[in-house]
């Protein structure tokens, strides 16, 4: 048994909880409950959190062991930083960029530099959602940033249409002037794209055809590219 699957079936039990109940809860059958019990099927993001919400602990709880939970945290601070410098050099004109278009640049960054020194610049897990990819922290992180007055969000309803813009301007001290040039050269080349293009074409990336719908995506696979389709 892997040892997410066995993590599942512990935290069950652990609650007091039997198949058919968590099954019933997140909205699947009792035999595809146990599948996921026995490392036979993948739950969706959207399972995912429900599953998070029946066990009481965080996304990053479940999906990641301590360790990793820990070296998340480490991170998200670098990350954070590559969202704004990424939102800096890569909005419009007005100043803002949407939502969407912003964790691609930010993935686009991570993925590139593992491209060219086999390790990631955030160490983040990247999921494939709908408009991912994306990692879970990022959405907490957008909204920490709004809360504590870094952005301007203007909701229109859809990640599509949710616009950023920077009110601060951004830290660079965990960033080197390298990682930093990337991030310059992957924004400059896509600010004037819209939005729909720069999904496209992280769509049309091996990451994103090769996995499924909410696996965490290995860094590794973007080296299978060829250079003028990494970003």
């Amino acid at each position: 048994m892997n040892t997410f699957a066995e993590k599942i079936k512990n935290l069950r039990q652990q609650r007091g909880l039997n198949q058919a109940q968590v099954a019933d809860q997140i909205n699947i059958s009792r035999p595809s409950y146990i599948d996921v019990e026995k490392g036979e099927k993948e739950l969706t993001f959207s399972q995912l959190k429900q599953l998070s919400g029946i066990f009481q602990i965080s996304l990053e709880e479940l999906i990641f062991d301590t360790a990793q939970v820990s070296a998340n945290d480490f991170n998200l601070e670098k990350y954070k930083q590559i969202v704004l410098n990424c939102l800096q050099y890569g909005a419009a004109e007005d100043g803002k960029i949407t939502k969407t278009k912003l964790a691609k640049l930010a993935y686009l960054a991570d993925f590139a530099w593992f491209y060219n020194h086999l390790q990631p610049m955030s160490g983040l897990a990247y999921r494939r959602i709908q408009q991912g990819p994306v990692p879970d922290q990022y959405f907490r992180i957008i909204d920490e940033l709004y809360e504590d007055g870094t952005i301007a969000i203007e909701h229109k309803g859809t990640a599509h249409l949710i616009k950023l813009e920077l009110i601060e301007t951004p830290s660079t001290d965990k960033l080197d002037s390298e990682e930093l040039t990337l991030i310059k050269k992957i924004a400059k080349n896509w600010r004037e794209k819209s939005t729909q293009e720069i999904v496209n074409f992280t769509h049309s990336q091996l990451p994103w055809k090769i996995c499924r719908q909410g696996e965490i995506i290995p860094y590794e696979l973007i080296t299978q590219e060829e250079p003028e389709h990494v970003y």
